[in-house]
């Protein structure tokens, strides 16, 4: 039984960063899909997907520079299920371009620059370098 999902799908994207493979597959769930998809929208990885077979799939496509660098340099869980770190809309890190703070919030999962245009606070999930 898998404790924790959300980091299962950060280390999948991990490892398979570390040995240069084109694509990642990772069971289905809403949030691990939401994950994927601000991702994607920040060009931190190629594309998601969800592939209908059986229970559901996400492939997610990754992206490599010119140098067949990893565009994930680090992927950081920031809250646990043991240890949850939530902040309030005016505490939410900044970002820029090369860097990303994904967290859930009552209006779903969303980017934390998002977040602050829509004053909403949350759980941060991850930090993406």
């Amino acid at each position: 039984m898998m404790t924790d999902p959300i980091a299962d799908l950060l280390s999948r994207i991990r490892n398979a960063s570390l040995v240069r493979k084109p694509e990642v597959l990772l069971p289905y769930s809403n949030i691990k899909f939401a994950i994927a998809k601000i991702l994607e929208r920040h060009g931190f990885v190629g594309g998601a997907e969800k592939i209908d077979q059986g229970m559901g799939d996400i492939r997610i496509r990754l992206k490599y520079g010119p140098d067949k660098e990893p565009a994930i340099r680090m992927l950081n869980r920031m809250s646990r299920p043991g240890c949850r770190i939530y902040h309030g809309w005016r505490d939410l890190p900044r970002e820029d371009r090369s860097r990303l703070v994904i967290l859930s919030t009552s209006q779903g999962v969303m980017a934390a620059a998002e977040a602050r245009k829509r004053r909403l606070g949350g759980e941060m999930i991850c930090e993406v370098l």
